[in-house]
């Protein structure tokens, strides 16, 4: 194992929980040797390891309620003992490095902001998620974290951007783009102008300027920043375009001959295009800003999915990402304001 404090896995959260929840944990361990234990309905949870021949390989901390997909997050207060909130409450006491959960995106949010608390300084967290383009991963937040905002927290969401990239993708000073309708620093809404304004005024940032929607995938800037509900819409269209294109692609390789010919002599690219664009290889997002690392695997994900989300948790724990983004928003300017 790695060392630190094992991650803390809600075995109850997900649409395909625990089933897969549990045999993502138990892939984690044995094939990437990362430390588990699993938090959810004891019973439940040791039925699904023995279909692994597990039992007792993952510890299990008991949780009595469970938040379901279709709840808000109201529920982080009607279910005190959830299992997403026992998995906090484990990060809370040193007990356990992160948090991972397959769980409503909404439920997780609200219960880790309630648990965990903001870091010191943090104004809003944000969800930051990686897009999959070359030569490394484009870091985009909000995705979802914080619908409304203002400029100034649009800046501070830069800030927890770079932190990310810089500790989880080793890249020295990120360049960062705000993301609008066009390149030009007067276009977008008042929110966007006055954020491009804030920006330039940072030094700490490496602002290179607006990007568009057809940037996402471009690799031109290292981190996105824009609001949650701007951050989420763009980020389910692009999912969705990126299934339909690997729909019709399947469909036209497999019309003919020919077509199935082409396809088997470039099989190790499309095998490579599609790994990459493959959103369970990125082990979901992460809620940035609290006193916890938080992974939020995709609400579908297989074993796959939760194996990866528990090797990225565990690395941003060993990395200090929490820690360094502590250094860096006490390090940075405070933030400005409208007189």
């Amino acid at each position: 194992m790695d060392g630190i404090p094992p991650i803390a896995l809600d075995a109850m959260g997900g649409d395909n929980a625990p089933g897969e929840i549990v045999a993502g944990a138990v892939q984690a361990v044995r094939e990437h040797g990362v430390a588990v234990v699993l938090v959810g309905a004891p019973r439940t949870v040791a039925e699904a390891l023995a279909e692994h021949d597990a039992t007792g390989e993952i510890p299990i901390v008991r949780a009595e309620e469970t938040i379901s997909m279709d709840e808000g997050a109201l529920a982080s207060l009607r279910r005190p003992r959830s299992s997403i909130a026992v998995a906090c409450h484990l990060v809370r006491r040193g007990d356990a490095s992160a948090v991972v959960s397959a769980g409503s995106t909404a439920g997780v949010v609200a219960t880790a902001k309630l648990r965990l608390r903001a870091q010191q300084g943090v104004l809003r967290p944000a969800i930051a998620v990686l897009l999959p383009t070359r030569p490394h991963p484009t870091v985009l937040l909000d995705a979802g974290a914080t619908a409304d905002v203002k400029p100034e927290i649009l800046v501070q969401f830069a800030h927890l951007g770079v932190a990310y990239a810089e500790t989880a993708l080793a890249i020295e000073r990120p360049r960062v783009g705000l993301l609008t309708i066009g390149g030009e620093a007067e276009k977008g809404n008042k929110l966007t102008k006055r954020a491009h304004e804030l920006f330039a005024a940072v030094p700490e940032l490496n602002f290179t300027g607006n990007v568009e929607g057809h940037d996402l995938l471009n690799g031109v800037v290292d981190v996105i920043v824009t609001d949650g509900f701007t951050g989420n819409v763009a980020l389910k269209t692009m999912e969705g375009a990126v299934r339909y294109a690997f729909t019709e692609l399947r469909e036209t390789l497999a019309a003919g001959r020919a077509a199935r010919l082409g396809a088997m002599l470039q099989r190790n690219r499309l095998r490579d295009l599609r790994k990459r664009l493959d959103p369970e290889a990125y082990g979901g997002a992460v809620l940035l800003g609290l006193n916890g690392t938080v992974v939020i695997a995709h609400g579908s994900s297989t074993a796959k999915g939760i194996a990866a989300a528990c090797v990225l948790a565990s690395t941003l724990a060993r990395k200090g990402t929490v820690s360094h983004i502590g250094e860096r928003i006490a390090g940075a300017h405070k933030p400005h304001r409208r007189r």
